[in-house]
């Protein structure tokens, strides 16, 4: 974009864009295997520290 001269404003936009597109997946894919886990094992079994620990990794 730079070389095609694009504005700056429209350049650093879009890295952003992704960032955050893939910010929104990730928590997508958490959410999903939370209801999976609490739907197969149940909340007794469900390892919280862990599910916390990956969840804020994505932070």
């Amino acid at each position: 974009m730079l070389d095609e001269g694009q504005d700056c404003d429209a350049v650093v936009t879009q890295p952003a864009a992704v960032s955050r597109a893939l910010d929104r997946a990730g928590f997508a894919i958490i959410a999903t295997g939370l209801k999976q886990c609490l739907a197969e094992d149940g909340a007794e079994s469900l390892d919280t520290q862990k599910m916390e620990k990956l969840f804020l990794s994505l932070a």
